[in-house]
């Protein structure tokens, strides 16, 4: 049995309900459920947790799932509080050890103390902005891509937590001009390729 982990990094604040994160949540669920041969386990970051529990869902799956909108070029301000406080409480207790470095010779090996090797990562973001902004020369991202740009740090503390990156899924222009049921079409096609290469079924 493959294993699964959901997290749902959205929560409602002001203006934003998180209907289509939920949606998607719900829908990755169901995806797996779905399949011969895999365990889900999921979290909502809006709902109470404790954090120990939640440290043994990552160091249980062999693939985590994140779903996060973008709030102000950054992760919902829950998401943000659940990753510190769960991440700091994995620390020698399967998410990380250290930081990888020794006193010996401090200069080398920071980023290389996590316990997660092994496992791997999906990571969904959910944008007011346009695909072309990222993509558009004299547009507001300067051709910099999510990844390689406001997703940068988010990817880096995977890393550092040992994890695998295996693809991401990107959502654009989703209060103006979303289709969401071609959103989530598009999205299981993503997921039967990634489920299909990573050789899961």
């Amino acid at each position: 049995m493959k294993k699964i982990f959901v997290i749902n990094g959205s929560h409602p604040f002001a203006h934003s309900g998180g209907k289509f994160n939920e949606t998607l949540f719900r829908n990755t669920i169901t995806y797996f459920k779905s399949l011969d041969g895999f365990e889900v386990k999921s979290t909502q970051v809006g709902d109470e947790y404790v954090p120990e529990e939640e440290v043994e869902k990552f160091k249980w799956a062999d693939l985590i799932i994140y779903h996060t909108p973008i709030w102000w070029f950054q992760l919902p301000f829950g998401f943000k509080n659940y990753i510190d406080v769960v991440f700091t409480a994995g620390h020698q207790n399967g998410i990380y050890t250290n930081d990888g470095r020794s006193r010996s010779n401090p200069a080398i090996n920071y980023g290389t103390g996590g316990l997660m090797q092994g496992k791997k990562y999906i990571l969904t973001t959910s944008w007011n902005a346009p695909k072309t902004a990222f993509t558009l020369e004299n547009e507001f991202f300067d051709q910099r891509s999510v990844d390689d740009g406001v997703m940068f740090g988010f990817h880096k503390m995977n890393t550092f937590a040992g994890l695998e990156l295996l693809a991401t899924h990107h959502f654009h222009d989703m209060e103006k001009n979303a289709d969401v049921p071609e959103e989530l079409r598009n999205y299981n096609a993503f997921l039967d390729q990634e489920v299909g290469e990573m050789n899961l079924t």
